[in-house]
């Protein structure tokens, strides 16, 4: 009994101290939980507190950059819900990030009443994925879906919200970047950057597949179809059925996205943000005679005098794809249309080196509303020196169904001994061109080109049977204004935008026609610039000019009237001043 009681007590004496030890550390775990606790309801409050801001941390700051990056409305938290947990404003998406040699673009879904000049681009450290630096963003104009970033760290991801994704961008040169669907047979066009096949060639079309799907990450849900054609950055594929139902059941709904691969084994499909836009069908009656397609990157100045030559001469739309201007275009095509009613359509093309897809784009664009389009520059104008008409010229040609392009010698005129950029235009400024021409360039049809689409120099391969026409130097020629005032021409260094031109900067095709003979690779003013490229003295389109457009009365062409009326104004008041001194 005794020793029963002992044990007994041993037991409970051995339990009384666990216990004690047990609620000892229950205690602790308690203590540790309402601390984390209390810590976890702080942050939660001070993310939805409604007097809470997301806060940058960047390596360099400045007050005007911090607040931009913590007052914008539509960036705020405490903006983005209401009291009762409503959302105020639809979200903002970044959809993909694009990298360039100078800039990143960042295409967005967001609201149209989003003030988008208060938006930032963030950049953010690979590694601790903290804010590293910070830029305002540049808005191309109220309906760009992208907007522009400076180049950032290598490797940095890049986002405009710490609410929002960070992305890594893609590069710019190998890329699906858009896409086409043709009624007219069912087939998907995409431009594509990264195959690098030759200019002005065709390539094996078997090589290459597209790829249709909303995830390219999950391979099992893609669908694909053969190439017919491939040339230059343009795969033409067949359009799966399901992808042709869709697209004319619901075009409401997002359409999927598509690219390119080789058939390769192992070969992936390329990056891509492009999502197929459907042509219309072709009709059988045209609305407009004369198109032009144009592509130009901050040449706002230089539109009035080009669009209202033209549309005098017979152009009746124009549509101008423009890439990446800074310099208000969208201002001066909008006063342009106003107050004349030029049909003219401003088109975003951002990618660099795609002029003659960019062209391939613009035709398909044009096929439905026009006959015929022409391919020229901002600084190129038709002449017709004869009292023939542009519209006498196609409609001869329109009578014969074989023809399918007119090839229009081009002339290259030189600075004309100018310094500075004539105040009255280039055709009145520049007067002093080379003997012979350079190339040409071409008014096509667009249902005469070949499905590649392959294009060089402004001019396009034709179906197998479509012919193209030499055009007389007497009856058409163009009058191109390539080697203008240094100030002017020293802006052609920026970018190139063909493919097959190499940069001004570059080491390479240094005797190609594309450049000043003798100008080399660096943006520096010859000593004798103003007065080369000047062999012929040719008046032709500048005396027509003065015939057909100067105003009787004040003596100014349609294009100069706002700016030289501010100096005829000064110096009529500087003239009065004299007067009132003499007398």
């Amino acid at each position: 009994m005794k020793e029963r009681r002992r044990v007994a007590g041993g037991w409970g004496r051995s339990s009384s101290k666990g216990t004690s030890a047990s609620f000892s550390w229950h205690a602790i775990f308690v203590f540790l939980c309402c601390a984390l606790f209390a810590i976890v309801a702080y942050s939660t409050f001070r993310i939805f507190a409604v007097s809470s801001r997301p806060v940058l941390l960047p390596t360099w700051q400045t007050s005007a950059i911090n607040a931009l990056a913590s007052d914008h409305p539509f960036l705020r938290r405490d903006a983005t819900t209401s009291k009762n947990g409503s959302s105020k404003h639809p979200s903002i998406e970044i959809q993909e990030a694009i990298s360039f040699p100078d800039e990143v673009l960042l295409f967005l879904r967001f609201p149209s009443s989003l003030p988008q000049s208060d938006l930032v681009c963030i950049y953010y450290h690979p590694s601790s994925r903290s804010p590293h630096v910070q830029f305002p963003a540049v808005v191309p104009s109220r309906t760009t879906p992208f907007i522009i970033c400076p180049v950032g760290p290598q490797g940095f991801p890049v986002s405009i919200s710490p609410d929002l994704p960070m992305l890594h961008p893609l590069p710019s040169d190998h890329l699906t970047y858009a896409a086409l669907v043709d009624p007219n047979d069912n087939s998907t066009i995409v431009f594509a950057k990264g195959f690098n096949l030759r200019p002005a060639r065709l390539s094996d079309p078997s090589r290459f597949e597209c790829v249709f799907g909303w995830n390219f990450s999950t391979p099992k849900y893609l669908l694909t179809s053969p190439a017919l054609t491939a040339a230059q950055e343009i795969i033409r594929c067949s359009t799966p059925p399901s992808i042709l139902l869709r697209l004319g059941s619901r075009p409401h709904l997002d359409p999927p996205l598509i690219s390119v691969k080789t058939k390769d084994p192992g070969a992936t499909a390329l990056p891509s943000i492009a999502r197929p836009e459907t042509l219309p069908a072709s009709p059988r009656q045209k609305r407009h005679t004369m198109c032009v397609c144009t592509m130009l990157r901050n040449q706002a100045k230089f539109l009035p005098e080009w669009i209202i030559y033209h549309g005098h001469i017979g152009v009746e739309r124009w549509f101008i794809y423009d890439n990446n201007s800074d310099d208000d275009i969208e201002q001066a095509i909008g006063s342009l249309t106003m107050s004349s009613n030029y049909r003219i359509s401003r088109h975003l093309w951002p990618w660099v080196k795609t002029q003659e897809a960019g062209f391939a784009h613009c035709a398909l664009r044009a096929r439905s509303h026009c006959e015929w389009v022409g391919f020229i520059d901002v600084d190129e104008f038709l002449y017709l020196p004869t009292n023939v008409t542009l519209h006498d010229v196609l409609q001869n040609y329109s009578s014969i169904p074989r023809i399918g392009e007119l090839r229009t010698t081009c002339y290259s005129f030189g600075p004309s001994g100018r310094k500075t950029a004539p105040l009255e235009g280039v055709t009145l400024g520049y007067t002093c061109r080379l003997l012979a021409p350079e190339r040409h360039k071409s008014i096509v049809r667009p249902e005469a080109l070949d499905p590649s689409l392959t294009n060089v120099v402004h001019h396009f391969r034709l179906k197998e049977g479509m012919r193209y026409v030499n055009m007389e130097k007497g009856l058409m020629a163009i009058n191109h204004y390539k080697y203008q005032a240094w100030e002017v021409f020293k802006e052609k260094f920026h970018r190139r935008v063909a493919t097959y031109v190499a940069d001004w900067q570059n080491e390479e095709n240094v005797g190609s026609k594309d450049r000043a003979p003798g100008l080399g690779t660096k943006a520096v003013e010859p000593p004798d610039w103003s007065s080369q490229f000047c062999e012929v003295n040719d008046t032709g389109l500048r005396d027509s000019i003065f015939f057909n457009f100067v105003d009787p009365r004040s003596g100014l062409l349609p294009w100069q009237e706002g700016e030289l009326n501010f100096i005829h104004q000064t110096n009529t008041e500087k003239a009065d001043n004299e007067i009132q001194l003499v007398k």
